[in-house]
């Protein structure tokens, strides 16, 4: 695992860039992002990318392997304060497993090297803030995961964290959105809002927790983007990320909650099928950078 380290310079914070799939696009968008004018300016860009060459585009357990070793020296140096933060390059989720790592992608890998109890998938933009009460499950599991105490767990590490990293200022307005379609029309949908969902805000609302729901999640996210709240959490994947890649794809950054260092990544994938052109797009990496460098900041200074 090859580190490049930029200029030091003491009043910008370090953040770990790691290249991750070095068959995918994530070496180039890496270099890019930590020699862009912007990320310079903001921070001292340290990168964590593998020693050896890949053929592009060529799933390998070599390649799954060597974003795994980035991974693991990065969050090492986070730890022990080497770096101030990280931003991640994409993986992909097949060449870990080609590899033998267990993990379906950076936010439980994550969770498990630092060992923290509760995280949660974040993605930020300007314009809207969506968390994810589930990641990478399939669908038909989700239903029996939508339980009173994922909810209360995600609400309230919501309502902790998004002030913590000072993306809000003071109590943050959250809303959740229903599993079903018209958050179950009273049952008439599905049961999950009102035997799950309901009662778990319920709890959160009696321990101060500024938090409404369940809505119906095709009216939500405009409700969101027009202000009526600093964040929504949906139930599962495409719930939350459609609209989070509509309005804001390329701008939005990931950000996993509850860690006790500070992680933001890309919303994109690794792109195999561009890997090696040197058409791929930095911008998702530089945001995620330049967020990675604001809430270092702000955390330091808390």
């Amino acid at each position: 695992m090859n580190q490049e380290r930029g200029t030091t310079n003491p009043a910008k914070p370090r953040i770990a860039i790691t290249a991750g799939d070095p068959a995918g696009i994530g070496p180039e968008i890496a270099r890019r992002a930590a020699s862009d004018a912007r990320v310079l300016e903001a921070c001292t860009p340290v990168l964590y990318a593998a020693a050896d060459t890949f053929e592009p585009g060529v799933l390998s357990a070599a390649a799954g392997q060597a974003a795994y070793d980035a991974i693991v020296a990065a969050v090492r140096d986070a730890g022990s304060g080497v770096v101030d933060a990280i931003a991640t390059a994409p993986i992909n989720k097949e060449a870990l497993r080609l590899a033998g790592l267990p993990w379906n992608g950076h936010t439980d890998l994550l969770a498990h090297l630092t060992g923290a109890r509760r995280v949660a998938m974040m993605f930020y933009a300007e314009s809207l803030i969506v968390v994810l009460a589930t990641v990478h499950v399939a669908l038909a599991e989700v239903p029996a995961m939508i339980t009173p105490a994922l909810i209360e767990d995600i609400v309230a590490l919501t309502a902790a964290e998004l002030p913590r990293l000072g993306l809000v200022g003071g109590a943050p307005r959250l809303a959740v959105a229903g599993l079903n379609p018209h958050a179950g029309e009273h049952g008439l949908f599905g049961c999950e809002e009102q035997t799950a969902i309901a009662p778990a805000l319920a709890r959160c609302r009696a321990r101060g927790i500024d938090v409404a729901g369940p809505f119906p999640a095709d009216t939500l996210f405009v409700r969101l983007r027009r202000g009526d709240f600093d964040a929504a959490i949906a139930c599962y994947h495409d719930q939350g990320l459609i609209p989070v890649k509509l309005l804001a794809f390329g701008r939005a950054v990931n950000v996993t909650l509850g860690l006790p260092i500070i992680r933001t990544s890309v919303d994109h994938g690794t792109a195999f099928d561009i890997a090696g052109k040197g058409v791929a797009d930095p911008g998702s990496l530089i945001e995620a950078v330049l967020l990675a460098a604001r809430l270092a900041k702000t955390t330091s200074q808390r």
